[in-house]
């Protein structure tokens, strides 16, 4: 299987000052096995959109996968309680 592209929505930079660095050294693996399995365990497809996430810990990671250009891209990256709430 191919190794998925990963790139970031610019505004997850300033996602990650709010967390705690130890979150953030495992989302950030979290994050890198997107790049082998976009669709692995814990995937949920959101209804909303063509976006999928997955959790690790309190926060939860949103991206889109675009399969044609082998890309993972990371929009969000929040904790649970404000994640889906449109701002």
């Amino acid at each position: 299987m191919a190794r998925y592209e990963i790139v970031f929505k610019a505004s997850v930079a300033k996602d990650f000052r709010g967390i705690p660095q130890s979150d953030v050294k495992t989302i950030m693996l979290r994050i890198d096995g997107l790049a082998v399995n976009p669709r692995g365990e814990g995937c949920i497809k959101l209804s909303a959109d063509e976006k999928y996430r997955v959790r690790q810990g309190a926060y939860r990671i949103v991206y889109e996968i675009r399969d044609t250009q082998l890309v993972v891209s990371v929009i969000k990256i929040a904790h649970r309680s404000s994640v889906y709430k449109n701002k």
